[in-house]
């Protein structure tokens, strides 16, 4: 390895970026992005910082959640997302909106022991659970201030081989994942010094069934028809292709993955950890052993109704949520007040972002919503000015096959 890269992290940001510009060969002009683009907040936020990597921002509308109206800012670099989201919380809306609830806000992990011995570790466990969340708390005393902390650990039997001793905790507004890891650590070393095993490690789980969010939203079946079907038959369109996600896994994953869309981009807007969420949702969905949608719709008299239950581990205090600069501002727009809120929000997205994307699959096809704002993509992304774009669109829209190409050729004859 090129010793130029040893200790990379202990140079100075104007030494690792003049790195970066040599061996890569950079111009004037990528060198001036790069540096036009760092900020001192996230030089602090991750290692060996070069730049900030900028994603589109844009704005759900017409949500209603438990009959109070939201704006919620998205961020995703994916066109129709944003769109889809507020058609489908427009339909949501007026059906009366999402009903959404927390059933629970717990974060759990897991001490797990190299042993056979089940039975002691349990009954140890149970003797002692006092003593344990006691030895929990004190790790992290702070917590306590807010009346918060650990609440229970349980012990499971993972094969003949390993034990893991769970711990719940209540995190309060934080995500919680450096308290409960802290914990975690400081219980670790209590079981090792009173029971003499073998810790092969103590961290947070993923699977956040601790925290999960129920919401259910109706649509009257009249709202949902177009020139070529009756409302009633794309509602039991709908209610079909809801069935397929829970028998099929190659459906399921895709159903799963629009309703992500949504709810990702709504958790990075709000400074959230996505692959927490992303890893919660889709174990969620495989937790009685196959891989399912986490979404369902029926039909009930002439109402299209939709459930989802998902998991939500996120904060509404803590982390980069007081770093990055525009969690705070999109917060304020969302008009959220605390973690259990934007939990019920950001669930319902994910409803709306389900609800549209099956009612354009059953109906015209993926592709027609999102044809427009795939070729305004493709005809930027080829060098088409914004003055440029409305006399290029309507010329890609005539073409069976619009390209690279076609854009450039396009381009060429409007600008002679």
């Amino acid at each position: 390895m090129n010793q130029q890269w040893d200790h990379f992290y202990k140079k100075t940001y104007q030494e690792r970026l003049q790195l970066i510009v040599a061996n890569a060969k950079l111009d004037a002009a990528q060198f001036q992005k790069l540096q036009a683009g760092a900020s001192g907040v996230s030089t602090n936020l991750i290692e060996n910082y070069l730049t900030d990597y900028a994603l589109p921002e844009g704005i759900v509308t017409n949500l209603v959640v438990n009959d109070q109206p939201y704006l919620v800012p998205m961020v995703t670099e994916e066109p129709s997302v944003i769109a889809a989201a507020s058609n489908g919380s427009k339909l949501l809306a007026d059906g009366k909106g999402v009903s959404a609830a927390v059933l629970d806000r717990l974060v759990t992990g897991q001490v797990v022991i190299k042993t056979s011995q089940f039975e002691k570790v349990n009954r140890f466990i149970q003797q002692h659970q006092a003593e344990a969340i006691e030895v929990a708390n004190k790790s992290h005393q702070r917590i306590l201030q807010y009346s918060r902390g650990a609440r229970e650990l349980a012990v499971r039997q993972l094969d003949s081989s390993f034990v893991s001793v769970d711990l719940t905790v209540d995190t309060g507004e934080a995500m919680g994942a450096n308290l409960i890891n802290t914990m975690l650590e400081a219980v670790a070393n209590w079981l090792r010094e009173q029971l003499h095993v073998e810790i092969t490690m103590a961290i947070l789980s993923n699977f956040a069934d601790g925290s999960l969010v129920r919401v259910s939203g109706c649509v009257n079946s009249d709202k949902l028809a177009t020139q070529t079907m009756t409302g009633r038959q794309v509602a039991q369109r709908i209610v079909d292709a809801s069935r397929v996600a829970q028998i099929d896994i190659h459906r399921a994953a895709t159903h799963n993955k629009g309703i992500m869309n949504g709810i990702d981009a709504a958790v990075i807007a709000l400074g959230n950890d996505s692959r927490a969420v992303e890893s919660a949702v889709h174990s969620f969905a495989a937790r009685d052993g196959s891989y399912r949608g986490v979404s369902q719709w029926r039909i009930d008299h002439d109402q299209l109704v939709g459930e989802m239950t998902v998991p939500m581990p996120i904060g509404f205090l803590g982390g980069a949520t007081k770093v990055l600069p525009l969690v705070s501002v999109n917060q304020a727009i969302m008009g959220v007040k605390n973690v259990h809120e934007e939990m019920m929000v950001i669930a319902a997205v994910g409803l709306a972002q389900n609800l549209a994307a099956l009612k354009a699959l059953v109906t015209d096809g993926i592709q027609r919503g999102h044809m427009n704002l795939q070729l305004k993509s493709l005809a930027m992304a080829n060098g088409t000015t914004e003055a440029e774009l409305p006399k290029i669109l309507p010329q890609l829209r005539q073409l069976k096959q619009p390209d690279s190409l076609a854009v450039k050729r396009l381009l060429n004859q409007l600008r002679k």
